[in-house]
């Protein structure tokens, strides 16, 4: 920002971050809650307490700081024994100062609400994937092996190796009980290897290194980040022959330099696939990330949607449409009730003349903005690379650019786009039309026996009954052969 010659710091007095106490004439501060923590409540000169009018307009960035516990603490944070203690010092120093408080969260939790109040302006993941701002992602695929479907069980009198975490010394003892468990502890309560190998083996299969995409993995811990790197590395290596050692890298809070490695991940061609914990959970913008990982469990929601947001970016450079979840934890299942970032096209195999013909015959104002808005997400990614005969083929019938029916069917009402979907039967048809293919593929028949029995791309098991419309539109409507 300028005003004439003088920059934004210049007019406002700016200083930086080591400027703890602004001074009388500084008329915008940037801080931290914690600063403000020790500033107020931990002070221990009464002269340097601020006065409570020392604000008139407080704009808190990322307010909902609902998922304290699902991250590793920082050292700024260790004061803050409990969530329920973090909250409560995060909500007096905030009531503490006279002034409009304004908090802005792409996650907001319960207590948000309770110490700013109910939203006051919202703008959804959905409307933002319509609106082209954000990336729609497909359903996830799942990845089940047999120890996390079943769980790993030490009997009682079995001997075990055991790895001291403070240490890294291995040892072996008798295990007194048994001991049993499930795949939310892997990697942090028991190191399983195989499940971490085979995973990894899986994983190569589904990436190509050839490809400008990048991928990020998110571990249980420091030590399974480095079990995660190694793995991945054997795996693509077997899968794809050598690859650069700089391909795949571990970034965390351990790893020096750890600044310029998040750099590199953004701007450089290495590393592709960054495995992490928490350090890449938030505040971070890489737009070329088109495969999330997901081999640890977490118990937020919040802290899931923020590690979701990391593929949401758009990324026109790569021609980026859409991006990917591999899930081994299955993470998606236990906490998709809870989320509200879920999949605008729902189903990436149904067609635009499916989508049209739903529209066009469903009766209620709420299935047709449904279906709509998958139209809508699924037509943006066709603008991008919209062949110049379809687009001729779309004017010639409707009379508009696939620009204007885009808009049109944006900025009408539920009932408007369903009467637009009646009117002009065919648009489907030519929206699906390849006008540069080769002609019907021909498919093999194999009978090769199946044993990718684990891997499955959808929203499993958990779907409740009254989410239907929202997963799976097209089904509240008419069965489709590829269903």
């Amino acid at each position: 920002m300028h005003e004439g010659p003088k920059t934004f710091g210049q007019l406002f007095g700016m200083k930086g971050l080591e400027d703890i106490k602004p001074d009388p004439e500084t008329r915008v501060h940037i801080c931290t809650i914690q600063g403000l923590v020790k500033r107020v409540l931990y002070n221990n000169d009464p002269a340097d307490i601020p006065p409570i009018g020392q604000y008139d307009l407080m704009v808190i960035d990322e307010c909902h700081r609902g998922y304290l516990l699902d991250r590793e603490m920082s050292d700024a944070e260790l004061s803050f024994r409990s969530q329920d203690d973090y909250v409560s010092k995060y909500r007096r120093v905030l009531e503490y100062f006279d002034a409009v408080k304004i908090g802005l969260t792409a996650t907001p939790a319960l207590h948000t609400a309770q110490i700013f109040g109910d939203p006051i302006y919202t703008y959804t993941y959905r409307e933002a994937v319509v609106d082209g701002w954000l990336i729609d992602h497909e359903p996830p695929v799942r990845f089940q092996t047999a120890p996390s479907k079943a769980g790993i069980t030490f009997e009682a009198g079995e001997d075990v190796e055991v790895i001291d975490s403070q240490t890294g010394e291995i040892d072996n003892v008798t295990t007194p009980d048994e001991l049993n468990f499930q795949v939310e502890a892997f990697n942090k309560q028991v190191i399983t290897q195989p499940f971490n190998q085979v995973v990894a083996e899986e994983l190569a299969k589904h990436f190509d290194p050839s490809l400008d995409g990048k991928t990020l993995v998110f571990a249980a811990t420091d030590a399974h980040a480095d079990i995660v790197v190694n793995e991945l590395k054997k795996a693509f290596a077997a899968q794809y022959g050598a690859i650069e050692d700089a391909a795949i890298r571990k970034i965390t809070g351990s790893v020096d330099k750890v600044g310029a490695l998040i750099r590199s991940f953004r701007n450089d061609a290495f590393p592709q696939i960054a495995v992490t914990v928490d350090l890449l959970t938030t505040g971070i913008d890489v737009p070329k990330i088109t495969n999330l990982v997901f081999i640890r469990r977490v118990n937020s929601r919040i802290l899931y949607e923020q590690m979701l947001g990391r593929a949401t970016r758009r990324c026109d450079d790569i021609g980026k449409e859409v991006f990917r979840i591999f899930d081994a934890v299955d993470l998606y299942a236990s906490l998709q009730d809870l989320t509200q970032m879920k999949p605008v096209a729902s189903n990436p195999k149904l067609t635009f003349e499916q989508l049209f013909d739903e529209l066009a015959s469903v009766d209620e104002d709420d299935q047709r903005e449904l279906v709509r808005d998958q139209v809508l997400a699924k037509l943006r990614r066709k603008l991008r690379k919209l062949p110049s005969k379809v687009a001729e083929a779309i004017r010639e019938l409707t009379g508009e650019t696939a620009e204007e029916l885009r808009d049109r069917l944006k900025n009408h009402t539920p009932e408007q786009a369903a009467a637009y979907a009646k009117r002009f039967a065919g648009l489907g048809k030519i929206l699906d039309w390849d006008p540069d293919g080769s002609g019907p593929n021909l498919v093999p028949i194999s009978h090769h026996e199946d044993r990718m029995e684990a891997v499955t791309t959808g929203y499993g098991e958990y779907e409740k009954p009254e989410d239907f419309l929202d997963t799976r539109p097209h089904r509240a409507v008419s069965p489709h052969p590829c269903d």
